[in-house]
């Protein structure tokens, strides 16, 4: 594996993560039970076809994680994206990459510690919900300044969790619904039903349901870590969203046909009501608890991994303030950077405790921006710079991929679209007085 010192770096980090690490860590993100919170915004969306907007997420989604195959390849170092459009483009193409990036990175840790307050809610509705965020967000500021080693051990363990919870709820779902409930039998209306379906209608779900695929990406920002060579990433990152991708579309086909019929006292609550058909209050108890620990826990754990180390590369290159490329002497982790991120999930979550969709559309337009440009990358440096002449790879699954992506922007809510267009042009300013006022470039040092 080529060495940080031919991009200009020294190794910091320590290398600890096989692949197998890598695709349990990109599963913990993505969560395997991630629909079930969500589930309803979905539904409502996409008038019953949640199936399908899952597919066309993962089909999306498979063009941008070979996009990020590729450039792992090409920049085995700990900037995920913003590296990626940084080298393959242009420092400014970078730098917005990034900042677009942290949009997504920063606000996801907030709206897992949301959504399993809200699951807690309703099983303890006496609690504040402020004091479940609280709880989860110092318990995971603590595991990522352990140690990268130490997370990977929590996040097999928790995996374990979160598939038992799964496999419950499949087999008492398709119990269920051959024993008469919801639709009777599994039925092709969860992928196509021709009375509701529109193009817009199923991207405009689309783009709530590729929240759910958020987190393959932030395998890339281990890339430091990992001890498996310059394809390891990216054989880690194809493999996690496949595996997570099919339980996405197993899990919400099941609960679409139990739910024909049903009419939900929540969106919030629309999975919960869907497991207990299937299997009755114990399985609706299991299946809050495990939304709330997986979301709170594990994949938050995760995200904040993740941003702090984009959050450490960004501050290495000089382009956010040099204290958060801080590492521990003992620990070998960006602890600076970890707890800034601790500080602004806190902010984030309370403030936006009562507007879970807005903040979701939010986190996604971020994401998919930095992915518009992690794609053009891609084109840019294998195909026009090194021509590399591979024009299934290297042309046309990113350009399928930049269909996708800006088809699903173009039908994103307008306020969505309004906030982060905003996000970016703060960045944009930041980044013309980082440049042109302190007149301060990134240290490349490329060969």
């Amino acid at each position: 594996m080529p060495g940080l010192e031919q991009y200009g770096y020294t190794q910091q980090l320590k290398r600890a993560l096989g692949t197998r690490d890598l695709v349990i860590y990109g599963m913990i993100l993505m969560v395997p039970i991630a629909p079930f919170a969500i589930f309803g915004f979905v539904s409502q969306e996409s008038r019953g076809m949640v199936a399908l907007a899952y597919l066309i997420g993962m089909v999306g989604m498979l063009f941008t994680a070979l996009s990020y195959a590729a450039m792992s390849r090409a920049f085995p170092t700990a900037g995920s994206v913003y590296t990626y459009a940084q080298r393959g483009l242009h420092q400014a193409a970078g730098f917005l990459a990034g900042w677009l990036i942290l949009l997504d990175y920063v606000l996801i840790p907030s709206l897992l510690y949301i959504l399993s307050a809200v699951a807690l809610r309703s099983l303890w509705p006496g609690v504040p919900a402020w004091t479940w965020m609280v709880g989860f967000i110092a318990i995971n500021a603590l595991v990522n300044l352990r140690g990268i080693e130490f997370t990977a051990a929590a996040n097999r363990y928790l995996l374990a969790f979160e598939l038992a919870t799964l496999a419950l709820f499949v087999v008492a779902g398709l119990v269920a619904l051959y024993a008469g409930h919801g639709a009777g039998s599994l039925t092709l209306r969860p992928l196509y039903d021709a009375q509701a379906f529109s193009v817009p209608t199923v991207v405009g779900a689309t783009s709530i349901a590729v929240l759910s695929f958020l987190g393959f990406d932030g395998i890339s920002t281990l890339a430091e870590e990992s001890r498996g060579g310059v394809h390891g990433v990216g054989r880690a990152t194809l493999l996690s969203l496949v595996l997570v991708g099919a339980m996405f579309i197993a899990q919400t086909w099941i609960a679409a046909d139990l739910a024909q019929g049903m009419v939900f006292e929540s969106t919030d609550s629309a999975f919960y009501e869907v497991a207990q058909v299937a299997g009755g209050v114990w399985l609706k108890a299991l299946v809050l608890c495990a939304v709330a620990i997986s979301n709170g826990i594990a994949n938050a754990m995760a995200a904040q991994a993740a941003v702090a180390r984009i959050l450490f590369a960004m501050a290495r290159d000089r382009q956010l303030p040099a204290v958060l490329a801080r590492v521990h002497p003992r620990f070998q982790t960006p602890h600076v950077s970890t707890l800034l991120v601790t500080a602004v999930s806190l902010v984030v979550s309370l403030g936006f405790l009562d507007s879970v969709e807005d903040l979701t559309r939010l986190v996604n337009f971020g994401a998919l921006c930095s992915f518009f440009l992690l794609h053009v990358a891609v084109i840019y440096h294998y195909f026009v710079r090194e021509r590399s002449g591979r024009w299934v790879y290297h042309l046309l699954c990113p350009l399928l991929g930049l269909v996708v992506i800006g088809y699903v922007l173009y039908e994103m809510d307008l306020t969505a679209k309004k906030l982060g267009l905003a996000w970016l042009a703060i960045g944009a300013v930041y980044y013309l007085v980082l440049t042109r006022v302190l007149r301060r470039s990134a240290s490349l040092h490329l060969q």
